[in-house]
């Protein structure tokens, strides 16, 4: 916001001194075209010629700065043009007397030149902090949700030295204020995940500490459960290192051409066991003479098995899940589909966050990093990687590969 804001006013500065310039000039001719018509002269060349050089001398100056006061608009209008922040300046009035097409876009009207400030910004805690500047001429700043639009804009203020005017500043934070959701979020489901293991931990070994060391067969119960406790909390760690060397460009892939056909006929037979004892069918729906892609098989395989073992997870004894792929142009779709308990609506699309888990599948096992992991796997692949849903119906997750 700071620099936007502080480009934005120095070319409007600039602007202003050239314009003041070119006024001052454009009066000194004017005077002296005035004392040139109360003064009489006689008809000496010389003196003709010098008037006549001083005049063009003026003349050239005037044409020079006039050619850079339009070069300076021309550039602050290009800035203006580009920036993804909405400027309006509006007269003492509250008349918005121009508008860059980022307001445009922020206020969602195209004709906001010759409105009131009130009719375009239409929101009265932003019209509120623009009256504040006209009465008490200081810079204000407000920020506000808007809930019809879903957005949260900010907006500063800054009135005009030069006359009772205003320039006003718009932001969209939408963005910024979706991250820092995650990032909270993110915050509070590590904490919930570390938590529960800790606790367990705690109470066994308190348990222990309280004589049930003295009873070999219940001792070794507790010793057993306190491995598996330190098991997750090793792969949740070793999970999040990979997950930071993946989002920090250090995935190193091994790149070769690889039928999509035996990708998932390899996933599927690595995961066969686990969704016959669930109580499933797991198969491979796909033609052999797909085009080939160029992945690292490993990597792809890993995505696939975190999409199956989720599937198996939430899909009742009696189901199914699929996996398929088909050629689309310059690609191959696969799919893992089941029909398991499905997600709401509302989790989809942030199911793929580091440690975001639906509700209801809380008390599932896993580090809730599986899905954030392939996604970035498949990114790094080129493709990408979404899914669909219907609550009670089943989970289809898709990631597509660039073909050979």
């Amino acid at each position: 916001m700071d620099s936007t804001f502080i480009l934005a006013v120095i070319f409007l500065a600039i602007a202003a001194w050239f314009a003041w310039r070119y006024y001052k000039l454009r009066r000194e001719v004017n005077d002296l075209a005035a004392r040139l018509r109360q003064q009489r002269f006689d008809t000496d060349t010389q003196e003709l010629e010098t008037l006549a050089s001083v005049i063009a001398s003026l003349m050239a100056t005037y044409d020079f700065r006039l050619s850079t006061l339009d070069s300076e608009r021309a550039r602050l209008a290009a800035v203006l043009e580009q920036m993804t922040d909405g400027v309006l300046i509006a007269d003492a009035q509250g008349i918005i007397q121009f508008a860059n097409p980022a307001a445009g876009r922020l206020f969602q009207t195209s004709q906001l030149v010759n409105r009131s400030v009130t009719e375009v910004i239409r929101h009265h805690q932003l019209v509120e902090a623009w009256r504040r500047c006209q009465h008490t001429r200081q810079m204000q700043s407000e920020t506000v949700e808007v809930p019809t639009r879903h957005q949260y804009l900010q907006l500063v203020v800054v009135p005009d030295q030069h006359s009772s005017g205003s320039l006003l500043l718009a932001q969209d934070l939408t963005r910024i204020r979706r991250l820092e959701t995650v990032r909270r979020d993110f915050i509070s489901n590590l904490s919930h995940e570390l938590r529960t293991p800790l606790a367990s931990l705690k109470a066994l070994t308190e348990t222990l500490q309280d004589g049930a060391l003295d009873d070999p067969p219940a001792a070794r119960r507790f010793i057993d459960q306190i491995q598996i406790e330190v098991d997750a909390l090793s792969q949740m760690v070793s999970e999040l290192l990979e997950l930071s060397r993946i989002e920090s460009g250090r995935l190193s892939l091994d790149l070769q051409p690889v039928s999509p056909f035996d990708l998932l006929t390899s996933a599927c037979k690595r995961m066969k066991l686990q969704a016959e004892r669930a109580g499933l069918t797991l198969r491979v729906e796909c033609a052999k003479d797909l085009p080939r892609v160029m992945v690292d098989a490993q990597r792809l395989e890993q995505v696939l098995v975190n999409l199956i073992h989720n599937a198996v997870k939430y899909t009742k004894p009696g189901g199914e899940v699929v996996l398929g792929a088909e050629a689309g142009p310059g690609e191959v779709r696969c799919a893992v589909r089941d029909t398991g308990i499905g997600i709401p609506a509302d989790d989809v699309p942030r199911i793929f966050e580091r440690f975001y888990r639906v509700e209801k599948s809380r008390s599932g096992s896993g580090t809730g990093l599986g899905l954030s992991i392939a996604k970035h796997i498949v990114e790094a692949h080129k493709g990408k990687i979404w899914a669909e849903s219907v609550e009670g119906q089943g989970s289809t997750f898709y990631f597509t590969l660039p073909t050979i």
